[in-house]
């Protein structure tokens, strides 16, 4: 499909992924899929159609221009890391509730507010390496997904690499102005992947992590895409898909609780911001969304690139996808958001997954709409999938894929 394609899609509230399911066999998988030492999981292609397009690293890395200092596809973080209760300070400076109840998402932040709130605070020099994008970190590839902490640790060993602590995956995705947002201070809708509708999911569908019964659970469950297809989802470091697409594995820097911490959100609502972090979660959980990516050491005798600026402003169409209303703010500013404890808990209690579980049990019913709840299927777009569906029938009668 092209990017021509994808543009008329959204425009009309359809993402590409939801083309997929919207008319096949019932027995057919939405994407096909590859396993990794029999555990984990990556999307390789939508269910017969061509396998999607991986970008070589050099190219990558020639068009970013921000590695100095770092091994091939990583990007160089250098600067001054704020210490201290930034989230809280960007709970009081938010001026447009999405929602207040956990997990809490802010729609708008003022910029001066969290700039007043953070200069009082002191900061922690940093410099080192993180990978461009979610692993296995290549662009146009999907990330890989049901990895447990250690199984992260370890596959980044294998690479020469270590996990990013929180802090080094915060910095990079915040900056030095403490962005609430990779790319700013106002959520947009359309510059990573999140706010997609919540899914159900099966609690032990991944006893068996490379039996059919998880291959099914993750195959109707994936709602990401391949790593650095959304070009505005990129923090001012150059470190792309920060939040949203699938939550990443850190290791804590507390000295009590669990190692395994969980940053960025996913695809779901979620909060899908900088600073929060996920303390759940013990070092051998596992579920559908859950990847990560790898962090090393800097030659600090080589000088750092100098970071772009980036700014995005909400686009007229991630406003509407936002749920701001035409010609209106929207705004819910007498609304205060709802957190757990700020040193998580053990219960559960900031798990953002479980969180929406709960709000929504007993709420849950099938959908048998052609596009999924709440998307407009006119009849140009059920005939757009159907010539998908006829397509796919086609490739598997003439053998096409194997």
């Amino acid at each position: 499909m092209g990017f021509m394609g994808i543009t008329l899609l959204r425009a009309k509230g359809v993402e590409p992924f939801e083309l997929s399911s919207t008319v096949r066999r019932v027995e057919d998988p939405r994407f096909e899929w590859r396993t990794v030492d029999k555990k984990h999981w990556q999307a390789v292609a939508p269910f017969g159609l061509e396998p999607f397009v991986a970008e070589s690293v050099v190219v990558t890395d020639a068009r970013e221009a921000n590695g100095a200092g770092c091994a091939p596809g990583m990007v160089r973080i250098k600067g001054a890391f704020r210490v201290g209760e930034v989230e809280r300070i960007q709970d009081g400076a938010c001026s447009d509730w999405i929602s207040k109840d956990f997990p809490a998402r802010c729609r708008t932040f003022d910029k001066e507010k969290i700039a007043s709130g953070v200069s009082k605070l002191p900061t922690r020099g940093l410099d080192f390496c993180m990978d461009r994008f979610e692993f296995p970190n290549v662009a146009g590839e999907n990330p890989l997904v049901v990895v447990t902490f250690h199984e992260a640790e370890a596959m980044c060993k294998k690479t020469s690499k270590r996990l990013c602590t929180e802090d080094e995956w915060t910095f990079a995705c915040e900056g030095e102005d403490a962005k609430p947002y990779p790319y700013g201070f106002d959520r947009d809708a359309s510059a990573c992947v999140v706010d997609r509708a919540w899914r159900p999911f099966g609690e032990n569908a991944f006893a068996i992590r490379d039996g059919l019964a998880a291959r099914e659970e993750v195959d109707r469950l994936w709602q990401g895409e391949p790593s650095g297809s959304r070009g505005g989802c990129k923090s001012s470091f150059g470190v792309y898909d920060m939040t949203g697409n699938v939550d990443e594995w850190t290791r804590t820097v507390r000295s009590t609780g669990y190692s395994s911490i969980l940053k960025g959100g996913y695809w779901g609502p979620v909060r899908a911001r900088c600073r929060p972090s996920t303390r759940a979660h013990n070092e051998e959980f596992v579920a559908y969304q859950q990847g990560f990516r790898c962090c090393s050491e800097s030659n600090t005798s080589v000088a750092p690139p100098t970071p772009p600026p980036v700014s995005r402003p909400l686009t007229p169409l991630a406003a509407a996808d936002a749920g701001v209303p035409a010609g209106g703010s929207g705004k819910t500013a007498d609304l205060s958001p709802t957190w757990p404890d700020d040193h998580g808990s053990d219960d559960g209690s900031d798990d953002e997954i479980r969180a929406i579980a709960r709000a929504r049990a007993g709420a849950l019913r099938c959908s048998t709409g052609l596009l999924g709840d709440g998307v407009a299927s006119g009849a140009g777009w059920i005939a757009i999938a159907l010539g998908l569906a006829a397509a796919r029938r086609a490739r598997r009668t003439s053998g096409s894929r194997h």
